[in-house]
């Protein structure tokens, strides 16, 4: 077990008045990173339903989220020195809120990037892009450290969230690479790194290959995505035109006609 640094071993324990409040003060800590990773996840809704309803097409696939437990918090302060207050929380811990962001194609993790980065109450603190420098082990995705604001009760609170954006074949390998590092305690024998970075560099090959198909049938298609059962279905064009000609065919609109 690693050594606490000095100056944390050092500090005297609180009283059980202090703890109690500390307690408090956590808790009500990761409940704004809560809120936050909600304020995160309501842009990315509204973001899908209006690419889904008004460009029918949708540049992400899934969303999810995760949120550190209180006894998380408290083992990475315990392995990282950092103090177990809300600032030294604050502070020096980044990782406290994310979401997952999954996208078919790598040009729709950058379109969606853009328009996040976009809205004004949204403050980019970090990037690290992993696409385009592939980490040694052959993880790719592009993290993002947000800072987004959350209306409380009483106040106003600057809260951090870790966005991560991949396309499926990148967090499909990412899954079973944290599966294989936490089986083997990070210790991973050298042919399964070899074969993760042989994985990765096919995944990529996935990617590229499947987004160059795409492209060229939208070239030829046009940018309207194909919609399930459609021989059935009018577009909206075709019930508007419908509409004018029962209109026309009854003799106008009858605006001016009593109901």
């Amino acid at each position: 077990m690693s050594k606490l640094p000095e100056d944390v071993r050092e500090r005297p324990v609180p009283d059980p008045a202090e703890l109690r409040q500390l307690v408090a003060d956590l808790r009500r800590l990761v409940l704004t990173y809560k809120f936050g990773i909600d304020e995160v996840m309501t842009k990315i809704t509204i973001l899908r339903d209006e690419f889904r309803h008004m460009q029918n097409y949708n540049p992400v696939e899934h969303v999810g989220s995760r949120l550190k437990s209180f006894e998380s918090i408290v083992a990475k302060c315990r392995r990282k020195g950092i103090p177990l207050t809300p600032e030294g929380v604050r502070e020096q811990m980044f990782d406290v809120a994310g979401v997952r962001i999954t996208c078919s194609f790598v040009n729709d993790i950058y379109l969606v990037r853009d328009m996040l980065l976009a809205q004004s109450d949204l403050t980019l603190l970090e990037e690290r892009d992993y696409i385009k420098h592939p980490k040694a082990t052959g993880y790719k995705s592009l993290h993002l450290i947000v800072q987004i604001p959350v209306y409380l009760s009483d106040r106003v609170e600057k809260v951090i969230v870790e966005i991560q954006l991949r396309t499926i074949a990148m967090d499909f390998w990412a899954s079973l690479e944290h599966k294989i590092y936490y089986k083997y305690d990070g210790d991973v024998p050298r042919h399964l790194t070899d074969s993760l970075k042989l994985a990765s560099d096919v995944a990529w090959s996935l990617d590229t290959s499947m987004e160059r198909i795409h492209d060229e049938v939208k070239a030829i298609s046009g940018d309207e995505e194909p919609v399930a059962s459609r021989h059935n279905l009018h577009t909206p064009e075709e019930m508007l035109r419908d509409f004018w000609r029962a209109a026309e065919a009854d003799g106008g609109f009858g605006f001016d006609s009593e109901p």
